[in-house]
């Protein structure tokens, strides 16, 4: 997670002339994505992007490099970043082009060119109905758009947002309508993989076209906040007082689009309210180094959280012979804990790790 949390990137976008401080922005957002489905790109990914930034090779080169890259013996040793490193430099390459245009059509075409060759369903509208689990929701789901009719909400809501005018709108106004708007479209939801990182393409370039400097830098450094934030703004359980908004949205978009300084911290949008804290860690890329306050642990649950900071990278093997317990009961326990928001995964069984949340 070293080379993540320190923008490999930095130095070009402070240093280097306008159109290579572009791309490293755009690489920047493009890799900062790929967390929003807990993916981690390859080293052979930043070296390329690097040699792309510097002038060495196009964007085109470089999704070609990838391409081969994965197709040798050394790339199929690396399966589990793949999906990241191809998407990455199709983002990238993405946010660097000026093209755009306003319709549900560029919004599936985006899906298509990210995602082409990864999914067989690459600019195709899901057929099926969803439900995810969330952390951010303690384990509860969004009512994701019906598949019977995707095409029909999709239209309508771009119609909405076409005929809407921000003539005489404060910025604020128009940041709650640009929540808003965004916030419908993902939670239509009709891609069944990669949603969050089409729309968030889709956004920036929309962003660009109403005249908006957007640098990419807010969506490298908090793309986990924003898919929270779009969560919670599709959420509702009157029983337990909790109700959907976009507060947390707006105050992305006020620190993207008016340079404000609001702090983002995903644990203030748990539902359960448990994990709110006075430190200042980031929760996902900053987990701190003592024990979660407010949430009850068992004494099975401290013991692997103990053993996970010393660690990250144990497998349940590992952690049920430290402990000395069945993997299953380990299966069990860390299930449990993801569903009270103390962990999340990032990459695969094998080579991943545990984030510990807090």
């Amino acid at each position: 997670m070293d080379d993540i949390k320190k923008d490999p990137f930095e130095e070009y976008i402070k240093n280097l002339p306008p159109t290579r401080k572009e791309m490293g922005q755009a690489w920047s957002a493009a890799i900062g994505l790929q967390d929003v489905d807990g993916l981690k790109p390859s080293k052979y990914l930043y070296e390329t992007a690097k040699k792309n930034i510097e002038g060495e090779i196009t964007i085109d080169e470089a999704g070609k490099l990838i391409k081969s890259y994965y197709e040798s013996k050394e790339g199929r040793k690396e399966p589990d970043s793949e999906e990241a490193d191809k998407v990455s430099q199709r983002i990238a390459k993405l946010l660097s082009e000026k093209a755009f245009v306003f319709s549900p059509a560029q919004y599936i075409s985006i899906h298509r060119e990210l995602f082409q060759g990864i999914f067989s369903h690459a600019g195709q509208l899901r057929d099926y109905n969803i439900t995810k689990r969330e952390w951010v929701l303690d384990g509860d789901t969004v009512s994701y758009g019906s598949a019977y009719d995707l095409r029909e909400t999709l239209d309508y809501d771009f119609s909405q947002e076409r005929q809407f005018r921000y003539n005489g709108l404060t910025m604020t106004e128009t940041i709650h309508h640009l929540a808003d708007f965004i916030s419908r479209l993902w939670q239509i939801h009709v891609f069944g993989e990669g949603n969050t990182r089409t729309t968030a393409v889709y956004f920036i370039k929309y962003l660009r076209q109403l005249g908006f400097d957007v640098d990419n830098d807010m969506f490298a450094d908090h793309s986990w906040y924003f898919r929270n934030a779009l969560v919670r703004a599709n959420y509702n359980n009157l029983q337990k007082g909790v109700y959907e908004t976009t507060e947390y949205l707006e105050r992305f978009l006020r620190n993207l689009l008016m340079n404000e300084k609001n702090e983002l911290h995903n644990r203030d949008m748990h539902i359960s309210g448990l994990l709110i804290q006075e430190h200042k860690a980031d929760p996902i890329n900053d987990p701190i180094n003592d024990p979660i306050k407010k949430v009850v642990l068992t004494e099975r649950e401290q013991r692997i959280i103990d053993l996970l900071r010393s660690n990250k990278g144990l497998t349940r093997g590992d952690i049920a012979e430290n402990i000395g317990c069945s993997e299953a009961t380990v299966k069990r326990t860390i299930q449990t804990m993801i569903q009270k928001g103390l962990l999340r995964r990032i990459g695969s069984n094998k080579t991943g790790e545990w984030i510990i949340i807090g």
